[in-house]
């Protein structure tokens, strides 16, 4: 049974960092694309970065640019999500997805194009 489990998340003051992990199995991790996500209160689900299956392709959302990092360890089957420099308007769940055949280069990714999902972690962002 394919399984996505988010951690990492957690409170921490603006200018602070995180590192969420998104912990796959019951697949073949390293032949899918991983994508992170956010959803804060009230508003859509917006991709945040990708990561192709080799991890030599990736793209971020303009907001968070110079300030995230993703990874992957395929032999852990692990993906990573490096935030540094937090804003309260980072706060949101964080989503791990991970699909096959998903083009991870060049353009944020979508939702709508990811069939498998972790349940998501907090993550708040205030002093």
């Amino acid at each position: 049974q394919l399984q996505l489990v988010e951690s990492g998340g957690g409170l921490v003051q603006p200018g602070g960092s995180l590192r969420l992990s998104c912990a796959a199995s019951g697949f073949a991790f390293y032949y899918y694309t991983i994508g992170w996500f956010r959803q804060a209160p009230g508003k859509e689900r917006e991709g945040v970065s990708c990561i192709s299956i080799s991890g030599d392709s990736t793209d971020y959302a303009d907001s968070v640019k110079g300030r995230f990092t993703i990874s992957r360890d395929n032999a852990k089957s692990t993906v990573y999500l490096q935030m540094n420099n937090l804003k309260p308007e980072d706060a949101a769940v964080y989503y791990c997805a991970a699909d096959q055949g998903i083009d991870c280069s060049g353009r944020v990714p979508r939702p709508a194009e990811y069939e498998y999902w972790g349940q998501g972690t907090q993550v708040t962002v205030s002093s």
